[in-house]
This record gives C-alpha cells, sequence and structure tokens, in this order.
C-alpha cells in the first residue's frame, strides 16, 4: 500500500479538523480561560472560580443568573414538548394518502431553509400589539384597540419566542418521524389490527414505541438548539428576565471588560449543559442503530 492510500483520508480531513480545532476547541478553550479570570489584555492572570461564584450566589448576579436559567429551561422545555407533539400529529396525517399529499408536504417542509431571526421578525410583526392581528382585529371590531390584544410577544413567560421555536422546529421533527414511519411500513399496525387492537391501541403500543427514538433525537437537538440560541430571544424577549444567551451577550458587551469574565462563565454553564444533550442524542443514536 502505497503513502497516498494510507494517507489520503486523514490528507483530505485535515482541511476540516484544522477549522475545527481552531474555532471550536480554540474558541472553547479561550472561553473556558477567560471564565477562569485570565484576562492579559487587562492585567488580570490569575486563574479562579470567582466568575462561576459571583453568577451563582452573590446578591448581585445570582437573581439574574437563576431566573434566567429558569426561563431558558421553561423556553427550551415548552418549545421542544409542542414542537415534539405537533409533529408526531402532522407527520401521522402526512404518510397517509390523500388528494394534494405532495403539494402539503412540500408546504409542510417549506419552512425549514428560514433562519430563525426571520421567523422572529416574522411573530413580531404577527403578534406584536402593534401587529398585523392586532390591527386587523381592531379594524373588525374584535378588540376595541391594538393594544387590547393579549402580550404574546416580548412577554415574561416568553410565549413568542416559544411560537417563533414551534414554528420552525415542527417541520423538523416531523420529517425525522416521517421518515420513520415510512421506513416501518404498516404491516405491524395492519399485525395488531388483526389481533383486535383499535386506534388508540395501534398508537399506544406499536407506532409510538417504534418511532419513540427518532423523536426523542429530535426533541434532544431540538432542545439543544433553543437552550443555546441567541437571537430569537434577544428578539422577543423581555429586558428581565433574559435568557441566558442574552445575559451572557450582555456582560460581554459590557464596557467595563472585567465582566466579561462573568459573561463567559455562564457561556461555558450552557456549553457543559448542551454538551451533555448531545451525549444523550449520541447514545439514543447508537442505541437505536444497534436495535436495528
Amino acid at each position: 500500500m502505497g503513502f497516498w492510500e494510507r494517507w489520503r483520508i486523514p490528507i483530505m480531513l485535515a482541511p476540516t479538523m484544522a477549522v475545527i480545532i481552531l474555532l471550536f476547541i480554540g474558541g472553547l478553550t479561550y472561553g473556558t480561560l477567560v471564565s477562569l479570570g485570565w484576562q492579559p489584555i487587562i492585567g488580570r492572570t490569575e486563574i479562579s472560580l470567582q466568575a462561576y461564584q459571583n453568577i451563582i450566589f452573590s446578591e448581585q448576579y445570582a437573581s439574574v443568573f437563576w431566573q434566567g436559567l429558569l426561563l431558558t429551561i421553561w423556553v427550551s422545555f415548552a418549545s421542544t414538548f409542542l414542537s415534539a407533539v405537533l409533529a408526531l400529529a402532522t407527520a401521522l396525517l402526512l404518510r397517509r394518502s390523500f388528494f394534494g399529499k405532495r403539494l402539503a408536504t412540500f408546504l409542510y417542509q417549506l419552512n425549514l431553509p428560514v433562519p430563525h431571526v426571520v421567523a422572529a421578525i416574522g411573530i413580531l410583526f404577527l403578534f406584536s400589539q402593534s401587529g398585523l392581528i392586532s390591527r386587523a382585529g381592531a379594524q373588525i371590531g374584535i378588540f376595541g384597540y391594538p393594544s387590547d390584544f393579549p402580550v404574546l410577544v416580548r412577554d415574561k413567560y416568553g410565549i413568542g419566542i416559544i411560537l417563533s421555536f414551534v414554528w420552525k422546529e415542527v417541520p423538523f421533527v416531523g420529517v425525522i418521524v416521517l421518515a420513520v414511519l415510512q421506513s416501518l411500513g404498516v404491516d405491524y399496525e395492519d399485525l395488531a389490527r388483526s389481533l383486535g387492537a383499535n386506534r388508540w391501541q395501534r398508537f399506544r403500543y406499536v407506532i409510538l414505541p417504534l418511532v419513540m427514538p427518532g423523536l426523542l433525537s429530535g426533541s434532544i437537538l431540538v432542545f439543544a438548539f433553543t437552550f443555546g440560541s441567541f437571537e430569537v430571544p434577544a428578539i422577543l424577549g423581555v429586558r428581565f428576565p433574559r435568557t441566558l444567551t442574552v445575559t451572557a451577550v450582555r456582560f460581554f458587551r459590557n464596557p467595563d471588560l472585567n465582566a466579561r469574565t462573568e459573561g463567559m462563565a455562564i457561556s461555558i454553564i450552557i456549553s457543559i449543559i448542551v454538551f451533555f444533550l448531545v451525549l444523550g442524542y449520541m447514545w439514543l443514536s447508537r442505541r437505536t442503530i444497534r436495535q436495528d
């Protein structure tokens, strides 16, 4: 075996791996050092966990961090749960044969390439108290004034953020579930039907267990993305409480460079949580492969 045949794959992967190592691992290493207080540009070279202690326990930052963490978990969980439920329901409908199925499937996937920031701006224009729906409702007499429209955008419960994420992520999870359903066919359901199982029993004991690995894998990816997303909460969120990503960027943009340590500490905490979610996704994927 010649030199090229032996080293062909490593050489071809080298540019990609170099970018990953430089940008991802390098950035993560730098962020970790800054979160530990290493900022030689302002004369700070001592390493400590003071920033983590400040954001978790200090009177100044603890409430900001913990309320931001609760809001982030709530938004991520609600977005993921609603996306998973709606994705499963729509996938079950789209796998059936009906007139216009191709058009419905095309429209269902149409928003997949739409950037999240565009989706957030669309939600803002539609559901804000000065948006299209509130103004149209006021014109036809549903509301007395546009300001009477319920606060769905920039609210403290993150409803607008959740709406944006659900609109974007339902097709993503739905495509995964639909692919699983189409690969399974109808043999299992026909067998269950022949044994006397009704529609609910076929769904509960046949369909759901078969699609659950794919549904869980997609849900973990959605949760990890929404947990670390910045642009949607920045556009649709309130000033307080903020999600962790928006809080981290706020620290990082502080004119006082010392505040970057706390901002990086929050970013590292987000990275650790997302890392474990990715590990969970990989574990589910491998388990699914072994079962197949």
